[in-house]
């Protein structure tokens, strides 16, 4: 049995910061961190993605030290690391190649934010016809003004992504599902 990939994105510094503005979802580095924990002791695959800005004025700038990982999640040198610099990580980072050729029909995805770079990347692993599965409770996005010039909350923000996945591009978990998932031969749909 090839286990999934479990796939974290965007968890660098600068998502720490109080300029990345307020947020839903404040346990999801914790709970990010304990899946980490456990597809390393299940020597499962892991692929840590960090966004590098093409703008250097940004908090993700090339070399700033907001682009680097946060700690408790930190790569080690046998995980796989993909940069990008859109909010797909699939998009001309050879993501797809890597699971690809490791025989890796499924993946979990976490990370920062749900509507963004998340929802971007489970789009795409959906449509490239991995089973793909997105952890309600270890991403998080932040408050937005909609196209109405409503603003609306980070929950709101972060549900509407997660409805925007459900069904159609991925399945919606929870954590302690995404951990039950490294026990089982057969992935449910």
């Amino acid at each position: 049995m090839i286990q999934p990939a479990l796939i974290i994105i965007d968890m660098q510094r600068g998502m720490l910061e109080p300029a990345a503005g307020e947020r839903n979802n404040p346990d999801a580095p914790e709970r990010l961190t304990a899946l980490l924990h456990a597809w390393r002791q299940a020597r499962a695959p892991i692929v840590h993605v960090r966004h590098i800005s093409r703008a250097t004025t940004t908090l993700f700038a090339p070399g700033r030290p907001s682009v680097e990982f946060q700690p408790s999640l930190y790569p080690l040198p046998d995980e796989h690391v993909v940069e990008k610099n859109v909010p797909d990580a699939f998009i001309n980072s050879g993501l797809e190649r890597w699971l690809r050729v490791r025989g890796i029909e499924a993946v979990v995805i976490g990370g920062v934010s749900t509507n963004n770079s998340v929802e971007g990347t489970a789009r795409s692993a959906g449509n490239l016809g991995f089973r793909t599965y997105v952890l309600a409770d270890a991403c998080f996005t932040f408050a937005k003004v909609d196209y109405n010039g409503v603003l609306r909350s980070a929950e709101e923000v972060h549900a509407m992504a997660l409805a925007n996945l459900q069904d159609e591009y991925a399945r919606i978990i929870d954590s302690a599902e995404a951990a039950a998932l490294l026990q089982t031969s057969e992935l449910p749909g």
